[in-house]
């Protein structure tokens, strides 16, 4: 039935960047390349996770990666042990790793005609793994021998899509895609409980410390609270969105943490009760684990985002992790020494691009996105407050907080002449220009996108006007969204290209206007008449920047299919096509052109030589 294995897997080596990438600012931290399928913390505090691809990852609690081990990347299921010593993952077979380790310690093949697993869960104990197959049979497996020891045929004819042993050992809850949730003596296996209320699939099962409460979660809007053997729900917990995906208590049993399809993680403080907590706002996409630190003050989150979430559920605030909101910014302070700053951490980091140390003014705040002056004095950061910050960047003093209507700040850019300073008001879809020398506003521009969100915001060079650009995703007026260029000295729109776009850059000559566009493509207009002079296509997902080299002849885009491409401006040729080790969401160039930066998805930042870039 089993065949132990001792053979050590790849350990932990870091990821080098493409030959070309000269220096790599940050660190990647609580980032994966793939889908995260499962977390725990260790009794110390520190994260494992592990990639839907196989792949498993150690942390320190800051977010650094301290080891990496490769798996398998054939296996559909994963799930931790207690205090994440054992890892198992099933398919066709189950297979039990030591998470320490990333060995292999047995592959555990199922009886001969088996269908394949679709739940996995360890006991309280680690003594025993269960698996939830597609026929509805329930296995129960010893984690040392890895002996067959009991099964059930849990739910006839319909596949098992969650298991949870209850804290004290004495239960283990299945449910079934027949929308019903069985608890079991897991001593006996005989059926204790049979709850019926759901109305669509339950994705996610979790007792309560006590082992007194199961909580059901479930794609009908609503995680059902149960006390069995009692047959009934004593409360549905529906302010969740259409879906309520994964579920986990504190292991002081303070707090109930649900994931929905709104990518929202809600707090209750009394799941029998129905009382909430604060709803946790920061993932882009799907949330499919959640964990809580031995001492219950943290919350782990993580799924299709590739980013690993830590929250401090006491304040309801992201402690370690991503910037909560939006992609990865960056600028480039002109000025000796020249400095690269960076929203992708926590707070805004600076560097010298010369040395690579961490410079002033560094860690200042959490950051939408960061822009630099052209003459090198100013540094603006737009908040994920109500707030924009414009520094003083020379000494590292805060010269101005610059107050929006509605939070958060979404991107901020200067004037040529260093002068004005403009932000986007996402919320309410305003554009502010502020005097950076008295932090007093000289103009709102009301619908700036057209009644579009806000997703980018643009100086001509001659600082006359200002290109605002963002999406329509109900398509009201038949679009996808909508680029309006703005006279600042008239305050009178231009014109309008519709056209949806999440990034705009001038060339350094004014004659050209490129926009990111939703449909991965890259468009140029001409932006006297507005005519559409080229439009590139290739990119295979979303495109997050485009930016002009300071001498106007090239074009480059990067996007989350993690190429950087090139054009020729005056052909409208491609150049060359660079694939990275993940998605770009932010191109500048340095003043004199040599060197490109590229703000990586994963908070670090890469300096590329430009001629090497070129190379074919």
């Amino acid at each position: 039935m089993s065949t132990p294995v001792t053979t050590p897997r790849e350990d932990a080596t870091p990821i080098y960047p493409l030959p070309l990438v000269t220096r790599v600012f940050g660190e990647p931290r609580f980032h994966t390349d793939g889908d995260i399928a499962g977390l725990t913390f260790d009794a110390e505090g520190r994260l494992f996770s592990i990639d839907e691809s196989g792949v498993l990852r150690h942390w320190a609690p800051d977010g650094r990666l301290l080891a990496r081990h490769f798996l398998s990347d054939l296996e559909t299921l994963w799930c931790f042990g207690p205090g994440g010593k054992r890892l198992a993952s099933g398919n066709d077979d189950l297979l039990i790793w030591d998470t320490g380790t990333g060995q292999l310690l047995s592959r555990i093949e199922q009886p001969a005609g088996s269908a394949w697993l679709t739940a996995l869960a360890f006991s309280a104990d680690g003594a025993v793994v269960a698996s939830g197959h597609d026929d509805g049979k329930l296995r129960f497996w010893d984690a040392t021998s890895f002996a067959l020891v009991g099964e059930v045929q849990a739910h006839p004819r319909k596949a098992i899509s969650a298991l949870a042993f209850s804290p004290n050992g004495k239960f283990v809850a299945t449910a079934g895609e027949d929308l019903t949730v069985r608890v079991w003596d897991a001593a006996t296996r005989r059926p204790v409980a049979e709850l019926k209320s759901h109305t669509d699939r339950i994705p996610a099962l979790v007792w309560s410390p006590d082992s007194a409460l199961l909580v059901s979660a479930g794609w009908d809007t609503s995680a059902r609270v149960w006390r069995p053997p009692h047959p009934d729900p004593l409360m549905l917990l529906n302010s969740h969105a259409d879906q309520v995906v994964t579920a986990a208590f504190s292991p002081d049993g303070r707090y109930l943490a649900c994931a929905d399809s709104d990518f929202d993680i809600h707090l209750w403080v009394d799941a029998e009760g129905a009382a909430r907590g604060p709803v946790l706002r920061g993932h882009n996409e799907e949330v499919r684990c959640l964990c809580f630190s031995p001492d219950g003050t943290k919350l782990a989150s993580a799924g299709a985002d590739r980013v690993v979430h830590v929250w401090d559920v006491r304040a309801g605030k992201l402690i370690a992790g991503p910037n909560p909101r939006g992609r990865h910014s960056i600028a480039v302070l002109p000025g000796a020494p020249l400095r690269l700053a960076s929203s992708g951490a926590q707070n805004v980091r600076v560097w010298d691009v010369e040395s690579g140390d961490e410079v002033a003014p560094t860690n200042l705040c959490p950051a939408f996105s960061v822009a630099a002056s052209p003459d090198g004095k100013w540094l603006g950061i737009g908040g994920t407050d109500y707030f924009s910050q414009l520094w003083n960047a020379a000494d590292g003093s805060l010269a101005h907080s610059l107050e929006a209507t509605k939070p958060p700040v979404g991107f901020v850019t200067f004037s040529p002449d260093s002068k004005t300073l403009a932000h986007t008001s996402p919320a309410d879809g305003l554009v502010w220009l502020w005097a950076c020398e008295t932090g007093q506003p000289d103009m709102i521009i009301v619908e700036a996108a057209d009644a579009c969100t806000l997703e980018t915001i643009a100086f001509h060079p001659d600082g006359k006007r200002v290109a605002c650009g963002g999406a329509d995703y109900m398509r009201t007026g038949e679009r996808d969204g909508a680029v309006c260029v703005w006279d600042v000295t008239t305050k009178e729109k231009l014109y309008t290209i519709d056209v949806g776009v999440t990034a705009l850059a001038f060339d350094p000559q004014g004659k050209y206007l490129a926009g990111a566009g939703l449909e991965d493509a890259v468009y140029v207009w001409d932006a006297e008449t507005q005519a559409t002079v080229f439009v590139f296509g290739g990119h295979q997902g979303t495109i997050s920047a485009v930016c002009f080299d300071p001498t106007g002849s090239y074009l480059l885009s990067g996007g989350d299919d993690g190429i950087v491409r090139c054009w020729d401006v005056l052909s409208g040729r491609l150049l060359v096509a660079r694939g990275f080790d993940g998605p770009v969401q932010s191109l500048a160039f340095g003043p004199d052109g040599k060197s490109l930066f590229c703000g990586n998805s994963n908070t670090t930042c890469y300096q590329i030589e430009f001629k090497k870039f070129l190379e074919e």
